[in-house]
Formats: C-alpha cells, sequence, structure tokens
C-alpha cells in the first residue's frame, strides 16, 4: 500500500469546515477533470450545523476567491456583512467607558519605527489603537471597508465578514458540486471498514454502500467520529486554562431596517464570562459565552436578557439555545490515513474567531503540500501535526491574554484567571516590560495571531513597558510621531470617502461588484 497513489479524498461532515475543505482541495487539484483528484463529501441529512453567527479573518477573501466564488454571490445568499476587527468592553476595568479595539490593519508604521514606545512615554492618553490605526474610527463611524467600485474582494481597509454559518454550509456545497465537481453523498455513516494495516479502507453509509478513499478527513463535528472516536486519538483538556464551557445563543431583529450594521465583533465582558454581537444585514447574532462552574445557566440568561434590552433590543426574546464544549484539542491531528479539521480537531471559546482561520490553515496546508502516495502521507502528517501543535497553543496563549491583563476583581471567574498563566504566555510578558511583541516571538509562516495583534491587546488593556524603559526608547522613536500623523490623515480621508455598511452592502445587494 505504501505505493498506492492518492487520488480520492473523502469528507466525513459538512457545514462551513467539511465544504471549504472540499472546495479548497477540488479547486486546487481539478477534481472536475478525469485526471484530477477526486473529493466525496459524505454528510448526515438529520445533523445540523451549529448555526450561530460566525466571524472570520481576513483570509477568508482569499479562500473565497480561490475556489471561484463571486464575493457579491457570497454576500447576498449567506446574510454576510464586513468585519474590520473587534471591539472589547468592559475587559479593563468593567466600567462603562472602558473599551478598546483590535484592528485587522497593521499599525501604521509598523516594523519601521517604535510606536509602542513613543505612545506609552508621549501619548498615553490617547487609545494605543486609535493613534496608530484608522481602522477603530471607521468602526465607530459605521463605515464599510471599500467603496461600490472597489472590485470583489480588494479592499481599501483590510476586513472579513460576519455570516450566517447555516447559509455558507448551504451556499459552498451547491458551488462545490455545481462548479468543482466534488461528489455530494447525504446519508448516514454506519460502520468504518479498516485495511490490515489499520488505515481506514471506506465508510460504510446507509444507503449508498461503501465508500471507499486514499485519505479521509474527519470534519464531523464535535463528535470526532473518525479521529476521536474510531482511532481513540484523545482530545487535551484546556480548561484549566480557558475556562469558558457553555454558551447561549440568540437572533434578534434590528428595531428599524435601516439601523446601522456595526463593523466589527462586539465583545462585552460580564460577571463569568463574555457577550458576543454580531451584526448581519436581516439581523444580529447575540450569544454569552460563560464558565459554567461561575455561573448557573438562569443567571448566564438574565445577563443576556439585560445586555439585549440596554443595547437596543426587545424586551421579549426568543428562548436561548444553550450550546456545551469541552475545550481542548486533539494529542494529534493526523493519524495513519485520517485527518481532522474544524470541531472534530478541538474547539477554543470563539473570542478571537479562529474557528474559521484554523480550518482555512488546516486545508491550506493538506492542499499544499498533498501527498502522492501513501509513504509520503506519514511525513506529511508528521509536517501537519508539528505545525498544528504549535497553532493550537499559540491560539491559547493569545486569547488568554485577554484574560490576565484584565484589572477586574469583581468575581471568582475574573480572579481565577488572572492566576493561571501558561509559562510560555508568562515568559513572554515578562520580556514585553522591556520591550514591545515583535516578529521574533512569532516566528513561524502564517502565524494565526501576529505580533501586531499582541500589542493591540497588550496596550489596549493599559499594560506596557517599565516606565524608564519606555523613556529611554521613546527618545530614539521620534520617527514614530510621523507615523502618527500618517494614521490621522488616513482617518481624516477615509471617514470622508467610504459610504456606511448598510449603503454599501445593499448598493451590493442590488449591483453586485466590480470583478478584476
Amino acid at each position: 500500500m505504501t505505493s498506492t497513489a492518492i487520488r480520492h479524498i473523502v469528507i466525513l461532515g459538512g457545514g462551513s469546515a467539511g465544504w471549504l475543505t472540499a472546495g479548497v482541495i477540488a479547486a486546487e487539484h481539478r477534481a472536475n477533470s478525469v485526471t484530477g483528484i477526486k473529493v466525496t463529501v459524505i454528510e448526515s441529512p438529520d445533523v445540523a450545523p451549529i448555526g450561530v453567527g460566525e466571524g472570520t479573518w481576513p483570509t477568508m477573501r482569499d479562500t473565497l476567491r480561490k475556489i471561484g466564488v463571486s464575493e457579491a454571490s457570497f454576500l447576498r445568499e449567506c446574510d454576510a456583512s464586513f468585519k474590520q476587527g473587534s471591539r472589547f468592553n468592559r475587559w479593563v476595568t468593567g466600567g462603562d467607558a472602558d473599551y478598546y479595539f483590535h484592528p485587522f490593519v497593521l499599525p501604521q508604521g509598523y516594523g519601521d519605527a517604535d510606536l509602542a514606545a513613543r505612545w506609552q512615554a508621549r501619548h498615553r492618553g490617547v487609545p494605543f489603537a486609535d493613534l496608530v490605526s484608522f481602522q477603530p474610527h471607521l468602526c465607530v463611524n459605521g463605515r464599510a471597508p471599500k467603496q461600490a467600485s472597489t472590485p470583489e474582494y480588494a479592499a481599501v481597509a483590510n476586513y472579513g465578514y460576519h455570516l450566517d454559518a447555516g447559509k455558507f454550509g448551504v451556499f459552498l456545497r451547491r458551488h462545490c458540486v455545481e462548479q468543482l465537481g466534488v461528489t455530494y453523498i447525504a446519508d448516514h455513516v454506519d460502520a468504518i471498514a479498516s485495511h490490515d494495516n489499520g488505515d481506514i479502507a471506506a465508510l460504510q453509509t446507509r444507503a449508498h454502500g461503501a465508500v471507499s478513499g486514499d485519505l479521509f478527513i474527519d470534519c464531523s463535528g464535535m463528535r470526532s467520529m473518525l479521529l476521536g472516536q474510531h482511532y481513540g486519538v484523545p482530545l487535551l483538556p484546556q480548561k484549566h486554562v480557558l475556562f469558558n464551557d457553555s454558551a447561549l445563543a440568540v437572533q434578534i431583529p434590528y428595531a428599524n431596517d435601516n439601523d446601522p450594521i456595526a463593523s466589527q465583533t462586539t465583545s462585552t465582558a460580564q460577571s463569568s464570562g463574555w457577550i458576543w454581537d454580531i451584526g448581519l444585514p436581516t439581523r444580529r447574532g447575540i450569544g454569552h459565552v460563560y464558565s459554567g462552574a461561575h455561573i448557573s445557566d438562569d443567571d448566564a440568561e438574565r445577563e443576556l436578557r439585560a445586555y439585549i434590552r440596554a443595547n437596543g433590543g426587545p424586551e421579549d426574546i426568543a428562548t436561548p439555545r444553550k450550546l456545551t464544549f469541552e475545550p481542548g484539542y486533539r494529542s494529534h491531528f493526523w493519524h495513519r490515513n485520517c485527518v481532522a479539521i474544524g470541531l472534530s480537531a478541538g474547539f477554543i471559546e470563539p473570542l478571537e474567531a479562529s474557528a474559521l482561520a484554523l480550518v482555512e490553515l488546516s486545508v491550506a496546508m493538506i492542499s499544499e503540500d498533498m501527498p502522492a502516495t501513501r509513504a509520503a502521507m506519514d511525513i506529511s502528517a508528521r509536517r501537519f501535526n508539528d505545525a498544528f501543535t504549535y497553532r493550537w497553543e499559540r491560539v491559547i496563549d493569545f486569547l488568554k491574554l485577554h484574560y490576565v491583563l484584565s484589572q477586574r476583581r469583581d468575581s471568582d471567574y475574573w480572579r481565577d484567571n488572572c492566576s493561571r498563566v501558561p509559562e510560555r504566555l508568562a515568559e513572554l510578558l515578562t520580556l514585553w516590560r522591556h520591550r514591545a511583541p515583535s516578529r521574533h516571538d512569532f516566528y513561524r509562516i502564517e502565524e494565526v495571531f501576529p505580533s501586531a495583534s499582541y500589542q493591540y491587546i497588550l496596550y489596549g488593556m493599559g499594560a506596557g513597558m517599565e516606565p524608564e524603559q519606555a523613556l529611554r526608547q521613546a527618545e530614539y522613536a521620534g520617527s514614530a510621531d510621523g507615523c502618527f500623523r500618517e494614521a490621522a490623515d488616513l482617518t481624516r480621508k477615509m471617514l470622508a470617502a467610504l459610504p456606511d455598511n448598510r449603503t454599501l452592502l445593499a448598493h451590493i445587494a442590488h449591483h453586485g461588484l466590480p470583478r478584476i
């Protein structure tokens, strides 16, 4: 079997993860040609996707473009809107005036000037992101990241998307089947057949018989039917670091049809968790992520309802949908001829929308490093496991950073969070007392969160260097002032030139966007 050519990829599970995986592999390996690699997706007709509002990173633009999707069609059919970053409310002190931004654009002059030291020593009265970037100002004013004349996937300001996850999976499925040659089987998998060496030989479906393949990709969600259940690859629990294990999700209408559509995901800290607020063209998706060990479901729902009432929502809402999850990731992700992507590989709370970004990174590496034979697959597997163990660890570090920097001590949840710091993050925090986060701290290709993201969180939450160190470095960072002025000039120009989100999305719905 070691010389067996890899000609058929079988993906178990649809949804966002399964159909993104199918789309990228089918597009790059010509599934619709007789010489290409065959791609089959088996999706249970009875298992609905989680379907809560999802946010993406700007990488999604490249992914959709790569598989040949029209951006205008995607925006229309997936009830999607533009996302330019995240806003964090009440994470530092819990007060009404406590907020900061993590925008998607790099700080102006990033890498060319010591922005952090100059900000801390000379401009501490201005929030860091507001000083070094125009994008927080676009978000506060509800501006879109492009104009009606900007071509599909091009940007004036870097952006990702908010989208309806259920509609997204259906949209991708149709595109993959009709345009990319993916075979779609709607059926249940009742059994797994194995070769003598332990590889998966075929998935036994209820109505379509055995579906054989060379490489099997597990996108079956938290059940992880192939990697977790069949192969017994364990989940490495992370609840000792990130406590949240529950969520209550609800969809609410806008009070008026022309209400503004937010340019960012808003995360508002609560007593034992945080609430997401995502604006789509037709509704808002709102949910409370929390630790079941620190707050009851009833009290979490009361906090959710209070937030909705205080932020323009109706008095009466539907009963929120309860979701539970075990935070963690698999001890390895590629075992024999099976690799897990999406929730099958693991799940960590959705604080910075890392889930779909990890899906994109996973399928990109599999597709680009596609093994030609079974023998080469073991090499690809080792490389993949090394890369994604590193990436999951870095995601955990980055999310934990939001908690350990908080000054809140008003509940056991916040006090406990501040006392549990991963060793590597603690080391970095020690280094960052004397210098800013830099590319030398995050040296892998395609880091999930680059050093600029760490700067936005670190300084947004009021941390900084030792005062004397910042003063010394600031004396040699005079060029940073020019970068701050450039950011202010860009802010004025963009606020004057860019439409609001609802206006642009309405234009796209009726007229589309120019295509390159």
